[in-house]
């Protein structure tokens, strides 16, 4: 059982809070995914939507990081959320009353990203000043640990809700659900970091505090070979995970993708939960990262081999189940590597590089699926009647099922490239930490400012 100490009550209640906002805006989600294959029946619209949710995360990162690293990051988060809320009950309302399109669709995908990117920095970067040290994989889990529930939880309540209280009462759960994250990030403290030598190196304007996150990683190999890694990780994994709806949906009906989106969150909630008991290794982290990456990739081969909903629900858990075992030491790694007044802006530029090939994976993902690898498996394709069609099958879905298992193949070989680089391998020796103890202080100044606050109130 996890012991929280003051700093980590004070996470706790963020946490829950953005998970209820996650579980709210999930449900609408949810919803969008069917309504698109219902309204085209392509994957094209898939992976269009995944584009506009993720290209303004990369192009404002490094912005949204020079902010959180000047402004209050409790602000930033709840001017964010707040923000993120009104695009969800616009989704949801348009949707309720037919109105709703595709091309809105992709505009609120790009909307909601943006005020995503500023939020993210701004709560990745506060994690490092409400828990000790040697918790921080420890939280970083539970972020993954709710983004777990909510991903299990949101397929199972859609198809209840929705045939229970249909979309008026979906957005009422919305408006509830963002009210409760606005109201508990109102209610905590969250402490600014104090200022180091490094932090106020920092220059006059956004653009040059911009630059500061990329020198402050190139003076940083082994991290920056970490992140270029991860941007190869993401473009095998995106490149394919986002046409999981369009290959169950090929053989089967919407109940079935939900079943498989259910195992998904299913499989990252276990592994979250593992992660968040055990605290993640104190040493060796880099051999955990890449050691869960290799074994999750094994997810995409399963998935792929057959139109199975069994196959696919195994692999997605799979997948999903390793992932925080590669991610949460990872978030722990530069959260201890990285001073905490300048996390804002490297935070930003590592989003910014781990996530840069996404784009182009969701550019190639519906072309390559549509045009090319399913023409491959369709009868009297190329490959129908080689030794490919005879072992994946032939029909639809099964050109996408070999795109999923071309990702997990190079997802094997990246990870054992990454691994034999030793900037990568040696980053927890050679880079020293940056996070001593200052949590401690920020707890105790917690104190002494909630102490202020009383006597004010009392005054």
């Amino acid at each position: 059982m996890i012991k929280p100490n003051k700093g980590m009550k004070t996470f706790f209640v963020i946490w829950l809070g953005q998970l209820a906002s996650m579980i709210g805006s999930g449900l609408i989600g949810f919803a969008l995914a069917v309504w698109i294959y219902d309204q085209t029946g392509q994957a094209t619209p898939f992976a269009l939507t995944a584009l506009f949710s993720t290209v303004p995360r990369i192009l404002l990162s490094p912005i949204a990081g020079a902010v959180s690293d000047r402004w209050n990051r409790k602000r930033i988060m709840l001017i964010s959320d707040s923000l993120s809320g009104l695009i969800t009950i616009a989704t949801a309302i348009l949707l309720a009353t037919g109105q709703m399109q595709v091309w809105m669709v992709y505009l609120f995908s790009f909307l909601g990203s943006i005020f995503a990117s500023f939020q993210q920095p701004a709560y990745s970067a506060s994690i490092v000043m409400l828990v000790p040290k040697e918790q921080l994989t420890r939280a970083n889990s539970l972020v993954q640990l709710g983004e777990a529930i909510e991903a299990t939880l949101t397929p199972i309540l859609a198809g209840a809700l929705f045939g229970i209280i249909g979309m008026r009462g979906v957005l009422l759960i919305d408006v509830v659900t963002y009210l409760i994250a606005i109201v508990t990030l109102i209610l905590v403290f969250i402490p600014q970091p104090e200022r180091t030598d490094l932090g106020e190196t920092r220059q006059k304007t956004v653009f040059r505090d911009i630059v500061f996150g990329w020198r402050y990683l190139l003076e940083r190999r082994g991290l920056l070979g970490l992140l270029l890694y991860f941007a190869g990780v993401n473009f095998l994994a995106n490149i394919s995970s986002v046409l999981i709806g369009p290959l169950v949906l090929s053989f089967s009906s919407a109940a079935s993708m939900g079943f498989a989106q259910t195992m998904m969150g299913v499989g990252m909630l276990g592994g979250s939960f593992l992660m968040s008991l055990w605290g993640g290794p104190k040493k060796n982290r880099v051999k955990t990262i890449v050691g869960a990456i290799s074994l999750s990739s094994l997810g995409f081969i399963i998935a792929g081999f057959r139109s199975s909903l069994a196959f696919i629900a195994i692999g997605m858990f799979v997948l999903l189940f390793f992932i925080p075992f590669g991610s949460g030491p990872s978030s722990a790694l530069f959260a201890a590597k990285v001073a905490p007044d300048v996390q804002g802006r490297v935070f930003s530029t590592r989003s910014m590089i781990s996530l840069s090939m996404m784009p182009v994976a969701f550019l190639m993902s519906g072309i390559m699926a549509d045009k090319v690898f399913s023409p491959l498996l369709l009868e009297g394709g190329v490959l129908a009647d080689t030794f490919v069609g005879g072992l994946l099958g032939v029909g639809p879905g099964r050109g996408i099922g070999l795109m999923f298992i071309c990702s997990g193949v190079f997802l094997l070989l990246i990870s054992g490239l990454a691994y034999l680089n030793p900037r990568i391998r040696n980053i927890e020796t050679e880079i020293p930490d940056a996070v001593p103890d200052q949590v401690e202080k920020a707890s105790e100044q917690e104190d002494e400012d909630e102490k202020r606050r009383a006597i004010e109130s009392v005054g």
